[in-house]
C-alpha cells in the first residue's frame, strides 16, 4: 500500500487526512502569531529531517490538508535508510476562489457550479466575507454589480472604488504607501480591458464571462507582451458589458495584493522565529522548507529570521513562487543602486534554494506582472515589463552563477550544494483550467524528488 492509501491510526503519528507521519501543523494568524499548541507538537516530533510546506493563495484549511497529503505521499519511498522524516503543514489565512480548479485534486462538488460567468458563486462569496470581515455591505454591492454587469462607466468607477476600499489602498499614493499597484490607480475601464484581454489570452473567456477564446485556448508566449492598445477592445467587442470578466479579475487581484503582504509577514514574523526557536530546542533537526505560490514567499521571508551562520535550514524548494524573480539579486538590472527584497538570503541556507518554474502557469505569466506593476510606471498597466516577472514563471534572475536546469537534468545529475538554482518543471507542471493555468499542478513525484535531491536525503 502506498503512503497515500494508509488510514489514520495505521502508522504512528499519522493524522486523520494525512497518509504519512509523524505529521503536525503550524497554524499562524494574519499577523504571524503562531498557535503555541501546534508549535509544541512540532517540537516533540521524532525525526532527523523535517519537511515544512506552506500552501499558497488558493487554499483554505481543508484544501491545504489535502494538498499536503498528496504532495507528501511519495517521500517515504524516496529517502535513504538513515533519514527519519517528519512532516509539517503550515496553515495561514489565505483565500479560496472556488472557480479556480486544481488539476486532479478537487473532489466533485468542491468547485463552483458552471455558469456563473462574471458573477460570484456562493462559495466564493462566503470566502470573501471571511477574508474581509465586517465588509458585508461593500461585498454585497460588488456581487450585485458583477451579477448585473451594467453597461455604465459610472458602475465601473463605483466598482473600482469599492475594490480599492476592500484592498485598503488609496487611489493616490501617499507617504505611508508610496507604491500602489497601477491596477488600483489607473483608469478602471482600461484596467478591466487589460484584465479581460489577459483572460482571453489565458483561455479563460468561458469561465470569466468575456467573449472569444475558450478553456483550451492557446497559452500566451512566455515572457512576451500579451496586452496591446487594440487587444482588449477586439477581445471583448468594445462593449462595456464584456469588461465585467476583467472586473471580477480585479477583485481577485485585490485579494492577491493583500495575501502577498500577509505572506511576507507570516514568514518573517511567524515561521522564521518559530523555526529559530525549534532549532534552539532541537539542534539536531534538519529543516527543509517548501512553499507553493505565496507559500513560497512565506518560506523565503522566513529566512530573514535565520541568524547568520546558522545551519538548521538545509534546503528551500519554491514551487511556482509568486514573488519577484529578482528577489535574491544583489542589484536590480533596472536600478543598480538597489537589490531584491531577499538579497543574499540564499546564503542563510545550508544547501540550495531551488526555484521550480513553468511556462504553463498563466497566473504568474499573465496576472502576476499586472498585479505587481507600481503606480507611476511609464509603461502603464497595458505594457509588458520584465521587471515585474515572478520567480515561478522564469526562475531566479540577476543572480550571477545561478544555474538553470531542466527537470530531467536536475533529477539525473543532482543539485548544487549551495546558492540559487532554477529548475524548469514545465514537463510536469503543465495542466490546469482558467484562469490560473498550471499554477497549482504541483503534486508530482518528480517534484518530491527535487526536494529530496535539494536536501541530500536520497538513497
Amino acid at each position: 500500500m502506498t503512503a497515500a492509501g494508509l488510514t489514520a491510526g495505521s502508522r504512528p503519528g499519522v493524522t486523520a487526512g494525512i497518509g504519512v507521519g509523524p505529521y503536525a501543523e503550524l497554524t499562524f494568524d494574519s499577523e504571524g502569531d503562531v498557535d503555541r499548541a501546534t508549535q509544541g507538537t512540532v517540537a516533540r516530533m521524532e525525526a532527523t529531517d523535517v519537511l515544512v510546506f506552506a500552501h499558497g493563495w488558493n487554499s483554505d484549511r481543508s484544501t491545504a490538508t489535502r494538498l499536503y497529503d498528496r504532495f507528501f505521499a511519495p517521500f517515504p519511498g524516496l529517502v535513504g535508510s538513515g533519514v527519519r522524516l517528519g512532516y509539517v503543514g503550515v496553515v495561514w489565512p489565505s483565500m479560496r476562489f472556488s472557480d479556480e480548479p486544481i488539476p486532479d485534486f478537487d473532489a466533485p462538488g468542491a468547485l463552483a457550479e458552471p455558469g456563473f460567468g462574471a458573477a460570484l458563486d456562493p462559495l466564493t462569496r462566503r470566502a470573501l466575507a471571511e477574508f474581509w470581515p465586517g465588509r458585508q455591505a461593500e461585498l454585497d454591492r460588488v456581487a450585485e454589480l458583477l451579477e448585473e454587469r451594467p453597461e455604465s462607466t459610472a458602475a465601473f468607477i463605483e466598482f473600482g472604488a469599492l475594490v480599492r476600499e476592500l484592498a485598503g489602498v488609496d487611489a493616490v499614493p501617499t507617504a505611508a504607501a508610496p507604491a500602489v499597484p497601477a491596477l488600483f490607480t489607473d483608469d478602471v475601464l482600461e484596467v478591466c480591458r487589460a484584465l479581460s484581454f489577459a483572460l482571453v489570452a489565458a483561455g479563460a473567456a468561458g469561465a470569466a464571462g468575456v467573449a472569444g477564446g475558450g478553456a483550451d485556448g492557446p497559452a500566451p508566449a512566455a515572457g512576451g507582451p500579451v496586452l496591446g492598445a487594440d487587444g482588449p477592445a477586439l477581445a471583448v467587442g468594445g462593449a462595456l458589458r464584456g469588461l465585467w470578466g476583467g472586473a471580477k479579475e480585479l477583485l481577485r487581484q485585490a485579494t492577491y495584493y493583500k495575501m502577498k503582504k500577509r505572506a511576507g509577514v507570516v514568514g518573517e514574523r511567524g515561521l522564521g522565529p518559530v523555526l529559530a526557536q525549534l532549532a534552539g530546542e532541537r539542534p539536531a533537526l534538519r529543516f527543509h522548507l517548501i512553499g507553493h505560490s505565496f507559500g513560497a514567499r512565506v518560506v523565503s521571508f522566513a529566512l530573514r529570521a535565520v541568524p547568520d551562520g546558522a545551519r538548521y535550514v538545509k534546503s528551500v524548494t519554491l514551487l511556482q513562487g509568486a514573488f519577484s524573480h529578482y528577489a535574491f539579486a544583489d542589484r536590480l538590472p533596472h536600478d543598480r543602486s538597489n537589490g531584491g527584497a531577499l538579497r543574499g538570503l540564499q546564503h542563510r541556507v545550508d544547501g540550495p534554494v531551488v526555484a521550480c518554474h513553468s511556462p504553463h502557469d498563466s497566473a504568474l505569466g499573465l496576472f502576476y506582472p499586472l498585479a505587481s506593476r507600481m503606480a507611476g510606471d511609464s509603461a502603464g498597466v497595458l505594457g509588458f515589463d520584465e521587471r515585474w516577472g515572478a520567480i515561478g514563471h522564469d526562475g531566479v534572475q540577476a543572480v550571477p552563477g545561478a544555474p538553470r536546469l531542466s527537470l530531467a537534468t536536475a533529477l539525473r545529475e543532482g543539485m548544487p550544494t549551495a546558492g540559487c538554482v532554477s529548475v524548469d518543471a514545465g514537463s510536469v507542471v503543465r495542466r490546469g483550467g482558467a484562469p490560473s493555468g498550471a499554477h497549482s499542478d504541483i503534486c508530482h513525484e518528480e517534484l518530491a524528488r527535487v526536494v529530496v535531491a535539494a536536501g541530500r536525503m536520497g538513497r
